[in-house]
């Protein structure tokens, strides 16, 4: 009595699901499927209700279940595509041949030849196991309709997970419990909610998925689960053997390690993905040598390149020998735009490519992950997410895409492609070792790339430094022509006036002519002629010559002098500027000295230029004295005069010392060694 009300009930409700589905517009052939799936399993509710069909024999519970198992595979199929129009559209596909063969068998097999039970249970827990690797095959691949389809998955799922576990059980102990015979049928009416919500879910029943023979024949599911059967069958029979008390309780504790088993691979892809990892790492020999491997990569980026073009090509064909393909092209993004850097028997990338990157790029962005055009091409759902034109994929030229990326942003992409050799398979083991070998090509890119930058940048300081100095003299040159031009009125009719006046343009006209020098030679500055002098007789010729338009003129003292390897026209330099800044933070009435002395005991020979103007803070001295174009005398100074006076006392081994107090005055020191 109790069977049949659940039977009865669940008859009801199928019955008003049926009514329901003529009401519903869905279009596609798979809803004219569930409806014959729905009838289906009205009638095998009706057919298990003793009230109306007498007592239900053996025969008749396993050809009922065969019958209702073959006709929600058949609806399984017709929601793997989305382009079916007709029922032969289905049955004609091979994958549709090979869902709905097992059911066959089972169902012609009896008919032909006796079959015991036991091979009967073991036949409906097959396709029991069959249903739930289709629906995990579906779920996976579905995309973007996950959500839709997990009610559709959930009910089936549960409803043949059951089967399977009843059928495994009778297998084991070579009967069908009556416990499960008799809830079947509420079973099937409490999960009808789920089968509901997937119809108001779904807009359109086909996915347009691909079923591999690979995911059908090589997954870990089905391993486990072949495994499993031969656990149970096995502990099945020595629970037989062994008889006594002990059997009802581990058959119970079977049951329910095996469904917790069951669920666990059903719905963990993760977890049965990292078992098949783990065997393959364990219990197989490495693909690839990495100790030789990376050694010939290392050799293979060592090389000098010849240029910066040269580079590209030397990071492509290690890519390309790390896996030995023959062809490929490195290709950099900019933007928009893609730029082939690098090519190696492929030629320029066609109009479709182009496209196909364009569309790679986010997803690789997002991802990090490599692509395989020919693993998506037949496996789509490895790549969650990703959407590439496939009329635009027949023309591609290239098998793997190796995104280069560079701080979360992609720098470029690696097209490899092979001719002679076997291509490669992207398993988690070629995954991890491109990942390496694409990082170490991405950063020998990215170091001479950054290596190039610095030197073009390192070309332009320079030049701008040499700008710096070039119009640095010209003001100084312009100086003195400033000074001719203020005497020249009142000393004109002077011979002496003007005999300095042609040696003051033949040196003003030397100095523009070395600065053109420079500025067309592009060098910052030229080597001097370097001989013994004695600086006091230099000082005397740069403060009669230059120094004398300012107050206060300087003062030259001598106590003791030797002869310095200096060039004397950089020498003249540095010392005008330093008289001349003395000269401008002094007032007419203050003092400017310049005086000599000799360090016999160091061997240096040291001259002070002091004077007791405003003087400087030592803050200012640290911080801002000799820092480049920092400067307190705004537009009328470069801010260089100090950094060049003392760079060149360093370039010469010497050393520039300052010593200053606020309102007090200040003291430079140059340092010359005596060689």
């Amino acid at each position: 009595m109790i069977s049949d009300i659940g039977y009865g009930l669940s008859a009801f409700g199928y019955l008003v699901l049926l009514l329901l589905l003529f009401t519903v517009r869905k279009p596609g052939l798979a809803k004219h499927l569930l409806v014959l799936a729905t009838l289906a399993t009205l009638i095998w509710s009706l057919s298990f209700i003793t009230l109306l069909t007498g007592p239900i024999s053996m025969h008749q519970l396993l050809t009922a279940d065969t019958l209702k198992q073959m006709v929600w595979l058949l609806f399984i199929a017709g929601c793997l595509r989305d382009d079916f129009s007709t029922l032969w559209d289905v049955l004609r596909r091979p994958a549709t041949m090979a869902i709905l063969a097992p059911p066959a068998v089972a169902l012609l097999l009896p008919l032909i030849t006796p079959v015991p039970a036991e091979w009967r249970f073991l036949f409906l827990t097959v396709l029991s196991l069959e249903v739930l690797i289709l629906l995990e095959v579906m779920f996976r691949q579905s995309g973007e309709n996950q959500w839709a389809f997990k009610p559709l998955v959930l009910y089936l799922g549960a409803m043949h997970l059951f089967e399977f576990v009843m059928y495994a059980n009778a297998t084991m102990v070579n009967k069908v419990e009556l416990v499960y015979l008799v809830s079947r049928g509420y079973i099937y009416l409490i999960m009808m909610p789920l089968l509901v919500v997937a119809i108001r879910r779904i807009k359109h029943w086909g996915v347009d998925i691909f079923i591999s023979r690979e995911v059908v024949l090589h997954s870990s599911l089905l391993l486990v689960a072949g495994i499993y059967l031969m656990v149970m069958a096995s502990a099945g029979y020595i629970v037989n053997f062994i008889g006594g008390s002990w059997s009802t309780t581990i058959q119970t504790v079977l049951v329910v390690l095996s469904l917790a088993l069951l669920i666990t691979l059903v719905l963990s892809n993760g977890f049965r993905t990292r078992i098949k990892v783990f065997i393959t790492k364990h219990f197989f020999a490495n693909q690839f040598d990495y100790r030789v491997e990376w050694v010939k990569l290392t050799k293979a980026l060592s090389s000098p390149p010849e240029d910066k073009n040269h580079v590209y090509q030397i990071a492509l064909k290690g890519l390309l020998g790390a896996i030995n393909y023959e062809t490929g092209c490195l290709v950099k993004t900019t933007g928009m735009d893609l730029e082939t850097v690098a090519c190696e028997s492929m030629g320029n990338l066609l109009p479709q490519e182009e496209r196909i990157i364009n569309q790679l790029t986010p997803f690789c962005v997002k991802t990090g992950w490599l692509v395989d055009i020919s693993e998506y091409t037949s496996k789509p759902f490895e790549y969650d997410g990703l959407q590439l034109d496939r009329e635009a994929l027949k023309r591609c030229r290239f098998q793997l895409v190796l995104p280069l990326l560079k701080q979360d942003e992609i720098w470029g992409v690696a097209l490899l492609q092979t001719k002679d050799s076997e291509a490669l398979a992207l398993n988690w083991e070629v995954r991890d070792y491109l990942n390496a070998v694409t990082e170490q090509v991405g950063t020998y890119l990215y170091h001479h790339e950054a290596a190039n930058a610095v030197a073009e940048n390192a070309q332009f300081a320079a030049f701008n430094r040499m700008s710096a100095f070039v119009l640095h003299d010209l003001k100084n040159v312009m100086a003195q022509i400033d000074l001719i031009l203020c005497n020249a009125e009142q000393h004109k009719d002077n011979p002496e006036f003007i005999e300095d006046t042609f040696e003051t343009l033949h040196y003003t006209k030397a100095r523009m002519d070395k600065m053109l020098r420079q500025l067309t030679e592009k060098k910052i500055d030229e080597v001097g002629v370097f001989s013994a002098h004695n600086l006091s007789v230099l000082i005397e010729k740069l403060i009669d010559s230059r120094c004398q338009s300012l107050e206060p003129v300087p003062e030259i003292h001598i106590d003791s002098e030797e002869k310095v390897v200096v060039d004397p026209e950089k020498f003249t330099n540095v010392i005008y500027h330093l008289v001349s800044n003395a000269q401008q933070a002094t007032p007419d009435s203050g003092t400017v000295t310049v005086s000599l002395s000799c360090d016999e005991q160091n061997q240096r020979q040291l001259v002070h230029i002091k004077d007791n103007g405003c003087g400087m803070e030592q803050a200012f001295i640290d911080q801002r004295l000799f820092k480049p174009f920092d400067t307190t005398k705004g537009n009328a100074g470069m801010g260089i005069g100090a950094f060049d006076a003392k760079n060149y006392m360093q370039s010469i081994g010497g050393k520039l010392l300052v010593e200053s107090e606020v309102g007090k005055g200040s003291c430079f020191t140059l340092v010359f060694p005596l060689d």
